[in-house]
């Protein structure tokens, strides 16, 4: 933050002085302005007096003419009145006198004189008009460019002042800012000094404490390990290496990854020699129309057997992924579904080099048919080369395939920078099929353009040609999708797995593999048979903190326990209620089914025993008989039940009689059943009500806790609010000097840029006003 700081200053400073080097500049251009304008003004003075010489020369001239006009005139009338004179005296004797003659050869010369003096007089005045009607035109023109350069470097005077100005309240606002960020700065300096301080004394207090704690692991070493297995190769060789599940997991996703590529490849495999089989019979024969050639016959048949060999392909990758799961270990040396796999890819190069005699002899045969042209040719010789350069990267990616599975058959087969080696030139095999693929796919697209313009190309091998170039289309993009995921994961593939003796580098045998699995699996069901659920409890320190907090809160305690037996009695008392009512209602509804019982047992026993008369008998002595009511009140039964009827009835009397003592004697032994019921419902309500009240009693104890944690929380947020109430206080008065600061730095700014804006136009409103001046004397 404080080189932040430090660059931001310069920043600001070199910009300071760029604006004032900017505004010496144009204080220096305007004293040139100035200057500039004082000499053009002596010079409009000298003009001027140069003026008004010529003007009073031309006010003599003209005097002067006039009166040498005057004067002409006058010699002319005078020369017409000699000549006028003569022509008399001629008339009159033609005697002319000589001082007459010579006067007029005077006169004459004298007038030529003139005209000549006035000709001269004329042409001057006429050259002295034109030269100040030149200079006037001229300084007229000085003055207008004067005028509007004086106008432009007044508005960059302007625009420079203007933005002088907002540079200013932009550096004034950026100065406030960086001054308040600077004192946030010095706090936070303040406190990371406070903090690095504590951070030291922690770590010179740690450090003690590890020194110590190596001191004393030193001394339990030296005296306790009698050596270190991990220093000699053939002790580290026994210890069981440590399983790296996230290794595992990482290599299933990316098996995961690679058998879906592959799937995406074998599909476009299968559908581009499909495809290749299709166009076999039909072109350059069609096989529906005229017996192919045996070459072509031999090629079709071969490529109808393509899905015996693609298939395998996806079937080992699906095998090996299904091989490598968490509870496995996955190196070269146990991976053994890598060497089907390896024979699989083996075994599809070979067949691919079985067709390639007959690709190239079947190219060769189209290229000898009538219409095949000089481009197809070219196109099907460039076929033959992508041909033998699929095959011949199948086969060194077979190669590497291999040797990657060799580790697998015999454990010291390849060290692991051959692997890594192997790696890379695999990631690069891949890159050069996807070329060699892609080439191919351009090239056999060129071709079916071609064959679309030739007039014997029939619907049925455009549709395979076009089924043909998607197929080659689709393992061009699976060769690109598996060439950039096996460069994404080279990494991952030529790194160390994890997995070999602690401290040493050393490699896993498949025996030390699977004892490490039997040892993990071992872990981890005692891991699981140690961590069985414990039941809840409340921690110790918070049980001590509660104890603490009900026994400084004792009165509360004591008034919370008085509200609480209040209640439980009162609970109690309505409990007992309750229970009282309930057992009266069950046995209320015993009493019924029993009396409902013994009247329909006694209906049915005289209904069998009596006929008609000892019908009516029985419904008399069931009439007689006691109700439920009548047995609670058997004072009030009685003397209901006592009437003069016994004479001719002894016989039904003796038999009810007998009835009656078996009915009294059942009830004796049911009333003992029912309070033995009663009291043992009675006892299961009370262990029931103490066990719920003893909850409720838990309950309000741990309610009080948490209210008295809750107030000590309360306060210690109220004190730290009024800390950080008087912090801020404190940042609100060094703001508030600052705000005044910084408006006092206004008015002085705003005072001095109205005092240089009011000098500025006072010189403006000079400067016009004599060029205002200047023009109404032109």
């Amino acid at each position: 933050m404080a080189a932040d700081l430090q660059s931001k200053y310069t920043k600001l400073a070199q910009e300071y002085s760029k604006l004032r080097a900017q505004n010496q500049v144009l204080k220096k251009a305007v004293v040139d302005e100035q200057a500039t304008s004082a000499s053009v003004k002596d010079e409009l003075k000298q003009r001027e007096q140069s003026l008004r010489k010529v003007e009073q020369e031309m006010d003599s001239l003209s005097f002067r003419n006039q009166q040498l006009a005057k004067r002409v005139e006058l010699l002319q009338e005078e020369l017409l009145a000699s000549e006028a004179k003569g022509k008399k005296s001629k008339s009159k004797g033609d005697s002319p006198s000589q001082p007459n003659l010579q006067t007029q050869i005077v006169f004459d010369e004298d007038l030529q004189k003139k005209i000549q003096e006035n000709e001269r007089l004329h042409i001057q005045f006429y050259e002295a008009d034109e030269q100040h009607r030149k200079q006037e035109a001229q300084l007229r023109a000085r003055l207008e460019q004067l005028e509007k350069e004086s106008d432009q470097h007044q508005a960059v005077v302007d625009g420079l002042t203007g933005k002088y100005m907002e540079t200013i309240e932009k550096l004034q606002s950026d100065k406030a800012r960086l001054e308040v960020k600077s004192q946030t700065l010095e706090h936070e300096a303040k406190d990371c000094r406070i903090r690095t301080e504590e951070c030291q004394q922690q770590l010179r207090k740690y450090q003690m404490e590890l020194n110590r704690q190596l001191k004393q692991s030193s001394s339990v070493i030296q005296e306790k390990v009698p050596f270190n297995d991990t220093k000699f190769g053939d002790y580290n060789s026994l210890n069981v290496p440590p399983h790296n599940r996230r290794h595992q997991l990482k290599a299933r996703d990316v098996a995961g990854q690679a058998l879906g590529f592959i799937q995406d490849l074998v599909a476009a495999l299968l559908n581009f020699h499909t495809y290749t089989e299709q166009r076999v019979h039909i072109y350059p024969l069609d096989s529906s129309i005229e017996a192919i050639s045996p070459l072509n016959q031999k090629f079709a048949q071969y490529l109808h057997e393509n899905a015996a060999y693609v298939r395998p392909l996806e079937e080992g990758l699906v095998q090996l992924h299904q091989s490598i799961t968490e509870d496995t270990v996955t190196m070269l040396e146990t991976v053994d579904k890598l060497q089907d796999f390896s024979k699989h890819v083996c075994t599809y190069t070979h067949f691919l080099k079985k067709i390639l005699p007959y690709q190239l002899k079947s190219l060769e045969e189209e290229c000898e048919a009538p219409l095949c042209s000089s481009s197809l040719t070219c196109k099907n010789q460039e076929l033959q080369r992508d041909m033998r350069t699929v095959t011949s990267v199948f086969d060194k990616l077979q190669t590497y395939v291999s040797l990657l599975a060799l580790p697998s058959v015999r454990e010291d087969a390849m060290p692991q920078t051959s692997s890594s080696a192997v790696f890379t030139q695999l990631a690069g095999c891949l890159h050069s099929l996807h070329d060699a693929i892609k080439e191919m796919s351009k090239h056999y697209s060129q071709k079916a353009s071609l064959e679309q313009e030739l007039p014997t190309v029939t619907q049925k091998l455009r549709t395979t040609n076009e089924c043909l170039l998607s197929s080659m289309g689709s393992l061009t993009n699976s060769t690109h999708k598996i060439a950039t995921f096996f460069s994404n994961n080279l990494d991952f593939f030529t790194s160390s797995t994890g997995y070999g003796p602690r401290g040493g580098s050393g490699t896993l045998n498949p025996l030390q593999a699977e004892s490490m699995l039997g040892n993990k699996k071992q872990a981890s069901a005692y891991m699981q048979a140690v961590r069985k659920p414990r039941p809840e409890s409340v921690p110790y320190t918070e049980a001590l903190t509660n104890r603490r907090v009900l026994t400084s809160s004792t009165e509360s305690r004591e008034g919370l326990t008085q509200q609480v037996l209040q209640s439980q009695e009162k609970i109690a008392r309505l409990e007992q209620e309750k229970e009282h009512w309930l057992l009266e209602a069950q046995l209320g509804r015993v009493r019924l089914e029993k009396e409902t019982q013994r009247i329909a047992e006694l209906e049915a026993q005289l209904s069998a025993t009596l006929g008609g008369g000892a019908t009516t008998a029985a419904t008399q002595a069931l009439a007689t008989s006691p109700s439920p009511a009548a047995q609670d009140r058997p004072g009030a039964a009685g003397l209901q039940n006592q009437e003069p009827e016994e004479k001719g009835a002894g016989r039904d009397t003796t038999e009810s009689t007998s009835l009656v003592g078996v009915l009294i004697t059942t009830t004796g032994s049911e009333d003992v059943s029912e309070e033995e019921s009663r009291e043992h419902l009675i006892k299961a309500h009370y262990v029931s009500r103490v066990a719920e009240l003893t909850s409720q009693l838990q309950m309000a104890d741990s309610k009080a806790v948490h209210s008295h944690a809750e107030c000590r929380a309360l306060a210690k947020r109220l004190t730290i609010a009024e800390k950080s109430r008087e912090a801020m206080a404190e940042e609100l008065k060094v703001a508030n000097q600052n705000i005044s600061r910084l408006q006092d730095e206004l008015a002085t700014t705003t005072h001095m840029h109205a005092h240089t804006h009011t000098h500025t136009h006072t010189h403006t409103h000079t400067h016009t006003h004599t060029h205002t001046h200047t023009r109404q004397v032109y």
